[in-house]
């Protein structure tokens, strides 16, 4: 089968990842083997390439936003129908067993394998992933526009719940790429007045389509107080300017997996109250409900579609932030 394959870690400008012809994976115990549709291209995966998160596997084939159908069944596996559509995400595998897992932590889990990180992923023609951990994708959106929903869309989601927002908060999203035009609807659909801070003219002008209700940049001080923010944005500078603009009491949540060094911080941008917090990954439930919710709103993803073998370049206009939304690779029929 074809896949993109990244060899070595080094600058996207070098072109890390190659296009080789790779065995067919098989299922195991537990697993199905899905012919991969389409699959989302996430700055994780840009992280993974360059280097801002040291590789777990080498030869690698990145991508954790995958739709495709089942092509495969391994033993006892049973959940999912021969050419059933299905999402993979980028929780490939949590324990069970681990004090984590045990208080219903899984994104957490001590033993954790990760989609197109631990192991290999979706910039392929074919992968395998336990049935446990993969989703049926609701009808009413096509490969391309489910494909976003599956990290961006999640770990936006969960972000949302872990700040605690209320229906009638402000709220402030710092970046605006593939996980905040997501997380923008799901907010407005629950009643909350969103700010949005972007310096890309591109970026602005879609938050403003998608019900934002004033624009700007991060150093800039918005209308109101915010009562809750999340930073997408893998940039350490913009924390201390998010948590000035945070109210009282207010949460902020750091969605990203990587981020530069955060700056020294004046207590006073924490008194008062201020909760500042992290997101790591997410659990299955989180999925399941933002998939529902999802359907429910309904959400409606930008997205550019780009060929397989133009994954290089992907990654390169994502870290330039020329990406519209989201990017997608187009592998296969569905």
């Amino acid at each position: 089968m074809r896949a993109m394959v990244l060899t070595r870690q080094a600058p996207v400008e070098e072109r890390p990842l190659e296009l080789r012809e790779v065995p067919l994976p098989e299922p195991g115990p537990g697993e199905v083997r899905i012919r991969v549709s389409v699959c989302g291209v996430c700055h994780t995966d840009l992280h993974i390439a360059e280097g801002d998160l040291p590789l777990k596997k080498q030869p690698l084939i990145l991508g954790h936003q995958i739709v495709g159908r089942v092509d495969a069944l391994g033993a006892a596996a049973g959940r999912f129908r021969l050419g059933e559509r299905v999402g993979v995400a980028w929780l490939h595998f949590a324990c069970g067993e681990c004090r984590y897992c045990l208080r219903g932590r899984e994104n957490l889990c001590e033993n954790a394998l990760f989609t197109g990180y631990h192991v290999d992923g979706g910039f392929a023609e074919y992968t395998v992933a336990p049935e446990a951990f993969i989703y049926p994708i609701p009808e009413g959106f096509s490969d391309e526009e489910a494909a976003p929903l599956l990290c961006g869309g999640i770990i936006g989601y969960r972000a949302l719940r872990l700040s605690e927002v209320d229906s009638e908060d402000v709220l402030g999203l710092y970046g605006f790429g593939a996980s905040a035009h997501v997380t923008i609807q799901v907010a407005r659909h629950l009643g909350c007045e969103v700010y949005v801070f972007t310096r890309s003219q591109e970026h602005k002008e879609l938050a403003r389509a998608l019900g934002a209700a004033w624009v700007g940049e991060a150093g800039d001080l918005p209308p109101k107080p915010l009562d809750v923010a999340i930073v997408f944005a893998p940039a350490g500078w913009i924390v201390p300017k998010a948590l000035g603009a945070l109210d009282k009491g207010g949460t902020l949540a750091l969605a990203g997996i990587h981020m530069s060094p955060i700056p020294e911080l004046p207590y006073e941008l924490i008194y008062g109250e201020r909760t500042l917090r992290s997101v790591a990954n997410a659990t299955r439930e989180d999925g399941e409900e933002l998939l529902s919710l999802a359907a429910e709103v309904p959400v409606r993803t930008e997205v550019e579609v780009y060929e397989l073998a133009e994954a290089n370049e992907v990654l390169l206009r994502l870290k330039e932030r020329r990406v519209r939304g989201a990017a997608v690779l187009k592998i296969g029929g569905a």
